[in-house]
């Protein structure tokens, strides 16, 4: 029998060994702090980047930190590295294929970095990036492993995608077969009992069939997961490399800075608080409104040429998919929730938030506003011909579900890249699944210069749910 999953956020004792899981749902993360109790040595693997709850638990657990570890260079959350590195005066390690643009100490293939008790083995599993590795969590000297930190090298139920990294001169053929070497040399040796920590769950971009549970063993993985199952190296390619999503526009953004030397977040500073002009200076010189309230309040009213993306959900995630990397940002929302939007921008490397309109739109005279245009599915069924429909959900939504006759399917994180498929002058109705990120795209639109988008409401749940005629990709 296996070892039972570790439940998320609970510390877990073995021996010496101090262990704890940390999951940010709104970026499907996970991260780690492993130490030793006898000793009080500990380090952190792949950190988010406010590090206050790791220095916090380090302390009331009477742990040091003394090293912060990186599976890989991510691309889907700008990691913590440096934060924890400046608080707690520790090296950073990667392994030693990766380039980086700060002091880092490089570990080999087989090092062993011991806490006392408690170590950890490096192995190297190149495939998901070049750089990859894995740690073998032992909580005593000569023993079996305890659990094994997979970063995105294995999931729970998938791989690392492979797909990432082409405009870095690596094909993904080339890294798949990479990873399946990986899989079936180093992390299929472990025994069935090795408990399985990844660095990411279900809705991470990072692969495309991963679980919502956030541990399991390797035994589980070998019986369930279909990248384990015995295939070739050529079937292994072309089942992880099939179907991928859209990469969201942020990821090589992420990437690069994740590689630099650059400013530590203090995640406790206010956001400058900005006038009506004030604002209004930095849009004319190219900042962008981001609108963080709920999409029914963004839709009542809001600021002309503003972006909505509500607070709630998948926030940083879903900004980066539509606003640029390198755009200044003025944040338009509720009370009091400016510094958590910055924090959590901040997570995806979006550093260039100029400050937060000083009363939010209630700061704005009554004429200054604009309300959004919302459709039900019974008003969408009865629009004349010629209405520009856009299905913003991901291929695999609109491949096992159909969409609405004659719309145009572009996942949202392809938005922005293809605009010039739509005319600006159109009408135009936006829907997704269930309208979150139909608002998001709508608002888009608008920011753009398109002269009427209206956002369906319930998404296309809604549409099937009155039993209305559903198409096929395609017949589109």
């Amino acid at each position: 029998m296996g070892a039972d999953p570790v439940e998320a956020g609970a510390w877990q004792r073995s021996g010496d060994l101090v262990f704890r899981q940390y999951y940010l749902g709104c970026l499907s993360q996970a991260s780690y702090l492993i130490g030793d109790r006898a000793t009080g040595r500990a380090v952190v693997v792949d950190p988010q980047r406010d590090v206050a709850l790791y220095l916090a638990d380090a302390e009331a657990e009477g742990l040091r930190i003394e090293r912060v570890l990186e599976t890989h260079v991510h691309a889907d959350f700008l990691s913590g590295h440096l934060e924890l590195a400046t608080a707690t005066r520790s090296p950073i390690s990667y392994g030693d294929a990766a380039r980086v643009e700060f002091p880092m100490e490089p570990l080999a293939d087989g090092q062993i970095l011991s806490l006392g008790s408690v170590s950890l083995e490096v192995l190297h599993t190149p495939g998901h990036t070049p750089e990859s590795i894995c740690l073998v969590v032992r909580d005593e000297p000569g023993a079996a492993p305890w659990g094994v930190l997979t970063g995105d090298t294995l999931f729970i139920g998938d791989v690392g995608r492979p797909d990432l990294l082409g405009g870095a001169g690596w094909s993904a053929e080339e890294l798949g077969r990479a990873l399946y070497r990986s899989t079936r040399r180093r992390l299929l040796t472990l025994p069935d009992g090795t408990r399985v920590f990844p660095a990411h769950g279900a809705g991470s971009a990072c692969g495309k069939n991963l679980s919502t549970e956030t541990s399991s063993t390797i035994g589980e993985q070998r019986r369930t997961n279909y990248a384990l199952a015995p295939m070739d190296e050529n079937a292994f390619v072309a089942a992880v490399t099939e179907g991928q999503s859209v990469a969201p526009m942020y990821f090589a953004h992420a990437s690069q800075r994740n590689r630099e030397s650059r400013p530590v977040l203090d995640e406790t500073s206010a956001v400058p608080a900005l006038s009506l002009s004030q604002v209004d200076e930095l849009v004319r010189g190219g900042a962008v409104l981001l609108d963080t309230r709920d999409p029914q309040d963004f839709a009542a009213a809001h600021l002309p040429r503003s972006v909505n993306v509500g607070l709630g959900g998948r926030f940083a995630e879903m900004a980066g998919q539509v606003v640029p990397a390198d755009a200044d940002l003025v944040l338009v929302g509720d009370p009091g929730t400016a510094v958590e939007a910055r924090n959590r921008l901040a997570r995806i490397g979006f550093d260039r938030v100029r400050g937060e309109l000083d009363g939010g739109v209630s700061a704005a005279p009554p004429e200054r506003l604009r309300s959004a245009g919302r459709v039900t599915a019974t008003e969408l069924a009865a629009l004349p011909d010629g209405t520009q429909v856009v299905d913003v959900r991901g291929p695999g939504e609109v491949a096992g579900s159909g969409l609405v006759p004659g719309a145009v399917p572009i996942p949202l994180p392809a938005l922005v890249s293809r605009l010039g498929e739509l005319d600006p002058a159109t009408p135009t109705v936006v829907y997704c699944a269930g309208g979150y990120r139909s608002s998001i795209a709508a608002s888009v639109l608008r920011a753009r210069g398109f002269a009427t988008v209206d956002d369906l409401l319930g998404g296309f749940g809604a549409w099937a749910d009155g039993s209305r005629p559903v198409a096929t990709p395609a017949t589109t």
